[in-house]
């Protein structure tokens, strides 16, 4: 099941292309994908059943990221990126991948067109990466029946198949001249470069024309054929063709914040993306300024040979004050990637609103929908709910949370070790409520804090009457109390309140219940760690006192220091006389300890 916070970035995905990292509970990225449409394939994962690996990572991933891309290209350039340098456990076939495919002219006396997936320092020309391999290679293959190079093996006495067919200028049989070759590469550069007009035109003539003629395989080829061109030299902006290390800073605000986000173009490549969100109080300019000035005092952001900021920023104050040049992009693909991290600047702002709008309603607003139903006042503000744990009338512990506008406050939580009760189960859940009710609201009003405006206990009839009757007839308290009931299946089902005990029903599938199945599920994990805690440390007091020598100082010295039974196991002898504990007991309790498992 999707965690709260996944639910909420659910909501909020863009139908934009783009990648997304799903990252685990201590927030490292275990995978990273592309998508077409980032709403559609993020939600896939968790409104579909899975299985095997997919199923483990759906049930590992704890948080979600996303990086919005201009096209599918970028989208799928920078997933490899990302990969090759997070390395996500779950990302297996793409971390051993060979790379992206480029489409080289050799550097040879006879120069070829290839496909290759691995750039030398070997003066060829390299065109890419392309993301569509196929596409790649009808391309060239296009190429080399439009602008033809060398295709065969090179000087054979003969002309090859190729040349008969208008794919190869003549290396086989004769000398082909420097100047026919250079204005044949010009050609093909230019295509690859982007410059496909002419040839798109001509194709859509030739399909046009095709198709008129009823040749409609013959036009089906050339229409995949121009697929395969605009997906080979369609722009992108994550790989670019210069190798300068720069980092490029934008932002967007709005509502008084700021976004800002930080690209690190590394080895030609988007490598790392930055953000950071935080209230605007200066203009947009001087926040951004002053927000790159601290990013470089940081030890682990090492500055690079180029900083790209947008035209608000005065480049050339910032760049005298941090000695690095400092650019405004005003045209091509640096401006493209400046106006790319804007975009997601905006998107993580207005992402980072909506977030709050959905909390508010599950929060602030469940809260209100539980004192609608109750008939109390909406504008209350803290809600403190106990339960009880037990075995069969022993250790009794309880357990009391607080929620306050609808999210837990922890550092309001208490815990109450209880004095046994005695007459059976029922008796147990009576005592048991009236001693933490009278404990925790006796010391209240002693210490003149501030009440709950509704208590809430966990069990039912028993809990909730008992509280009643200390508050009002003992306290002289007129808080609203209600019992949080459970099924069958010991799931929240309804709440009861009022003099008569009345069931109040909640829309299951509304935020008010949603909050209610919270704070049973919270104060109930609370009140059973307690319990088990407690059980644990009396265990290893038992044990503590059987050996000859330990009573309750020295007890009390292993407990507070060591915590649990293994970690005194694994003491030294030394360690424990440094306790102030003799000798001969600390060998004593070694001893004895040794046969205990």
């Amino acid at each position: 099941m999707a965690s709260d916070l996944i639910e909420h970035k659910l909501t909020l995905l863009p139908d934009l292309p783009g990648c997304y990292e799903w990252k685990d509970k201590n927030g490292k990225i275990i995978y990273v994908g592309k998508a077409k449409n980032l709403k559609n394939r993020v939600r896939s994962y968790m409104k579909s059943s899975h299985e095997g690996k997919t199923a483990r990572l759906v049930e590992d991933a704890k948080d979600l990221d996303i990086i919005v891309t201009s096209t599918d290209k970028e989208a799928f350039l920078l997933e490899i990126t990302l990969i090759k340098k997070h390395q996500p456990y779950y990302n297996i076939k793409l971390k051993k991948g060979t790379g992206y495919p480029y489409i080289k002219i050799t550097n040879e006396r006879d120069p070829r067109l290839v496909i290759t997936s691995e750039i030398k320092k070997d003066g060829g020309y390299y065109f890419g990466p392309y993301p569509n391999v196929y596409g790649a290679q009808e391309t060239l293959h296009f190429l080399q029946k439009v602008y033809p190079l060398r295709r065969c093996n090179g000087y054979q006495g003969r002309p090859c198949l190729y040349y008969h067919m208008g794919q190869c200028l003549g290396a086989c049989f004769k000398e082909v001249s420097q100047t026919e070759y250079d204005a044949q590469i010009k050609r093909i550069k230019s295509f690859l470069n982007g410059n496909v007009g002419n040839v798109k035109r001509e194709l859509t003539a030739k399909m046009k024309k095709a198709a008129d003629n009823l040749q409609f395989e013959r036009a089906a080829e050339i229409r995949d054929q121009l697929h395969y061109i605009e997906a080979t030299v369609e722009k992108q902006k994550i790989i670019t063709k210069d190798n300068t290390p720069r980092d490029l800073f934008a932002y967007y605000m709005d509502k008084g914040w700021i976004s800002i986000q930080i690209f690190f173009v590394r080895q030609s490549r988007l490598m790392k993306r930055e953000k950071a969100m935080f209230p605007c109080v200066n203009t947009p300019a001087e926040e951004l300024e002053t927000f790159i000035g601290q990013f470089y005092q940081n030890e682990n952001h090492i500055p690079p040979k180029e900083i790209l900021v947008p035209a608000e920023v005065d480049a050339k104050e910032l760049g005298n004050a941090l000695d690095l040049p400092v650019r405004v992009p005003q045209r091509g693909e640096k401006k493209a990637l400046l106006d790319l991290a804007t975009k997601n600047a905006r998107i993580k702002l207005e992402d980072k609103f909506r977030l709050l709008e959905l909390d508010n309603r599950q929060t602030v607003g469940a809260q209100e929908e539980i004192m609608q139903a109750l008939g109390l006042p909406k504008d209350g503000h803290v809600i403190e709910a106990f339960d009880h744990s037990h075995i069969q009338g022993t250790n009794p512990v309880s357990a009391m949370v607080c929620f306050i506008d609808g999210q837990p406050a922890k550092k309001h939580y208490r815990k109450y070790k209880l004095a046994a009760a005695e007459g059976g189960i029922s008796a147990d859940e009576d005592a048991n409520t009236r001693e933490v009710i009278r404990r925790r609201y006796s010391r209240l009003l002693k210490e003149n804090k501030p009440l709950p405006d509704l208590i809430l206990m966990d069990g039912g009839v028993i809990e909730m009457n008992a509280a009643k009757d200390v508050l009002e007839n003992e306290l002289d308290l007129h808080i609203p109390v209600a019992g949080m009931v459970k099924n069958d299946k010991h799931k929240t089902a309804n709440l009861l309140f009022g003099p008569h005990d009345d069931i109040i029903n909640l829309d299951p599938k509304s935020q008010g219940f949603y909050l209610l199945q919270r704070i049973q599920d919270e104060v109930h994990r609370f009140a059973i760690t307690f319990h088990r805690q407690l059980r644990s440390k009396n265990s290893l007091s038992s044990r503590l006192d059987t050996i000859k020598g330990v009573g309750p100082k020295t007890r009390t010295k292993l407990l507070k220091h060591y915590k649990s039974l293994k970690h005194i196991k694994e003491a030294s002898v030394e360690d424990i006389e440094s306790l102030g504990i003799s000798k001969t007991v600390a060998q004593t309790i070694k001893l004895t300890l040794q046969g205990v498992k």
